[in-house]
């Protein structure tokens, strides 16, 4: 009986460290790249207007396969879908860290976001049949929610380190041994499905994943030219999309869902997204191409912002049990925007100890909302459809994304044109700060009732 309860226990922390392994990799990706945009403009021969693509590519396949890879988990089989997804990752970085043009780059961003949102909806699932217990089960989960936030706030800093001592390419091939170990340690996972999981919506998929990536382009290129044509592709494929959900009797996104606490979490989700991944790749772009910082003391200068998280975001648990989550998200977007403005008004020639300070306030925005937005949308929905609910608030964090480095960069590319690259960023900065503002409002107003 000791025995088999040790292996047990044995086999329950391999699973947890393989899933967190996963995870890891997938949101260290989507910071740590954006330390390397400098160095890859310069090598690869990459402007203001093709470099957030290198961010989007990811962030756009990642969030419009999302919800089709938990659908594909849950039918036919979690643990094999998780191991097929950190293949398809592996096999992406490996095209991204051996890319001789932009194009091949982005192509392999593609194939890694692909791949990231086939194996992320698998973990939380494979870790609730890992462990039955209840007790163990939050244990587990607050694991894997903490790598999420050390991931998000070590990417830059790991990013820097990578690309100045190694060069961008090293970003991509760290990812192997990682990855490798990831799917050693799979094998001690169990295997499971849903006997009762809904098909695959491929109609709803196709217009979904078309919508958005004409929005993104027609939004990153719009400023430059004419984006008729992408507009009305995106716009009328987002609203097949809609129809098609409507009419469907298992869709995808149930939208009768998107009411209530659950549509104020994802709406918060997507304006803390919006401002801070646009933000990252600002400052990449002003630490290292305007104020001619290297790669690591610009990753050096985000620490303030790591440290924040990684300390921060167990403290946050704390005060949504005693007070509520809706003053950790009112008081976390509102900073956020702050530091945005703060940022925006210090200008390009603020001295770096003070950019520090301004990345401490933003870090202490996101330790308070990171944790509580996916708290708010799993309670909004019947414990059966809590995976789901999960789903969409990363649904939404994704998009917010994806559409933050296309927009902010867009607004930085268009303004560095016509009155240089302080300009630009000034009004990039201050189009993110609106957006977070904004989801500060949200969460003040949808989060009042019980």
């Amino acid at each position: 009986m000791v025995a088999t309860e040790t292996r047990t226990r044995t086999g329950q922390r391999v699973t947890l460290l393989a899933m967190c392994l996963g995870l890891f990799l997938a949101q260290v990706d989507t910071t740590a790249v954006n330390l390397a945009l400098p160095a890859v403009g310069r090598e690869l021969r990459g402007g203001l207007g093709a470099l957030p693509w290198v961010m989007d590519a990811y962030n756009l396949a990642f969030a419009a396969l999302l919800l089709t890879g938990g659908t594909l988990g849950d039918r036919l089989g979690r643990r094999r879908m998780y191991r097929y997804g950190i293949t398809a990752f592996l096999a992406g970085s490996l095209a991204c860290a051996a890319a001789p043009t932009l194009g091949a780059l982005i192509a392999g961003r593609v194939l890694q976001g692909a791949g990231a949102a086939l194996a992320i909806p698998q973990s939380l699932a494979i870790l609730s049949v890992a462990f039955p217990g209840r007790a163990e089960r939050n244990r587990a989960m607050a694991a894997w929610s903490t790598v999420t936030g050390v991931a998000f706030a070590a990417g830059p800093t790991l990013g820097g380190l990578l690309v100045d001592r190694l060069g961008w390419a090293s970003i991509f091939w760290v990812n192997l041994p990682i990855g490798l170990a990831a799917l050693l340690l799979t094998r001690a996972a169990p295997e499971s499905a849903d006997p009762r999981a809904r098909p695959v919506d491929l109609a709803g998929q196709v217009c979904a994943a078309v919508g958005l990536g004409a929005v993104t382009y027609a939004v990153t290129d719009g400023l430059r030219g004419s984006a008729l044509v992408p507009w009305v592709v995106g716009v009328a494929c987002l609203v097949a999309f809609v129809l098609v959900e409507r009419r469907r009797a298992e869709p995808m996104l149930p939208l009768g869902l998107l009411r209530g606490r659950l549509a104020t979490a994802a709406l918060v989700a997507f304006g803390m997204t919006f401002g801070m991944y646009g933000m990252f790749m600002l400052i990449s772009l002003d630490l290292q191409g305007e104020r001619g910082m290297s790669a690591m003391a610009s990753g050096l200068a985000l620490m303030p912002l790591a440290v924040v998280i990684t300390f921060g975001s167990p403290l946050t648990g704390r005060l949504v049990t005693r007070f509520g989550p809706r003053p950790a998200m009112t008081w976390g977007m509102a900073l956020m925007g702050s530091g945005l403005v703060a940022y925006a008004l210090l200008g390009g020639d603020a001295p770096v100890p003070a950019l520090c300070t301004v990345f401490g306030v933003i870090g202490v925005g996101l330790a308070l909302n990171t944790g509580p937005v996916v708290g708010v949308a799993v309670a909004a929905v019947a414990p059966e459809r809590a995976g789901l609910a999960g789903g969409i608030a990363n649904l939404a964090r994704m998009t917010g994304s994806t559409l933050g480095v296309a927009v902010m960069g867009a607004v930085l590319a268009a303004g560095t044109r016509g009155a240089g690259f302080g300009h630009g960023l000034r009004w990039a900065l201050l189009v993110g700060a609106a957006v977070e503002l904004t989801g500060a409002a949200v969460a003040y107003r949808g989060l009042r009732r019980p």
